[in-house]
């Protein structure tokens, strides 16, 4: 990647519901029938039909990679789509807290995500690494605002799987072009200097 984003050792990971359509047309979908399926979006209280985005996103707020994934299974299980690929620290929401998973991918591949801690969960990492962690994954709530708000992913209406991806794209495109040139105008990311070594 030109602008170097993808290297960065620190990347922020989520998932972004995608309705296909309203709940009350999805028996009736013959356009996304083999590949849709319902799903639940927990921060937003959203039941939903259609796919969810995997999001990987640097600190400059730039998309690194976004894979399709079904809307149905839990978010834990697209951790490993969502980390492919990447060495580093990635700090996620509880939804990603699956500490036998976690603890293979650190060993594996030098992933180490980080989860706040549940109620009542004693927690695995020192308390300002997960308050660095907290203040970084907002960028990752902001690009998706500015994807479902601006670019309307949300509202992507085709008639095959073809063309939503290709929209989907050229939406992701678009919203990379506008960080490029943000950053080329100099505003810098977020820095590592209040990350804590474990």
């Amino acid at each position: 990647m030109v602008s170097g984003q993808a290297a960065d050792p620190l990347l922020v990971i989520d998932t972004l519901p995608l309705p296909v359509c309203g709940l009350t047309r999805a028996p009736r979908d013959r356009c996304f029938k083999l590949v849709a399926d319902y799903g639940y979006c927990a921060a937003k209280e959203l039941h939903y039909y259609g796919f969810k985005l995997g999001l990987r996103i640097a600190r400059s707020g730039m998309i690194t990679s976004y894979p399709l994934l079904p809307a149905r299974p839990h978010d834990i299980n697209a951790l490993d789509d969502l980390v492919d690929g990447f060495v580093g620290i990635v700090p996620a929401d509880k939804g990603f807290i699956d500490a036998v998973r976690q603890a293979l991918l650190e060993e594996r591949q030098g992933v180490l995500v980080v989860t706040p801690p549940r109620k009542g969960m004693a927690a695995h990492y020192h308390p300002q690494l997960l308050k660095a962690c907290k203040r970084i994954r907002k960028c990752v709530e902001t690009v998706g605002s500015q994807l479902t708000e601006r670019f309307a992913v949300a509202r992507i209406r085709v008639r095959d799987l073809w063309h939503y991806q290709q929209r989907l794209i050229r939406k992701i495109l678009a919203h990379t072009v506008v960080v490029f040139l943000n950053l080329q105008a100099g505003r810098p990311p977020l820095d590592l200097d209040d990350l804590v070594t474990v």
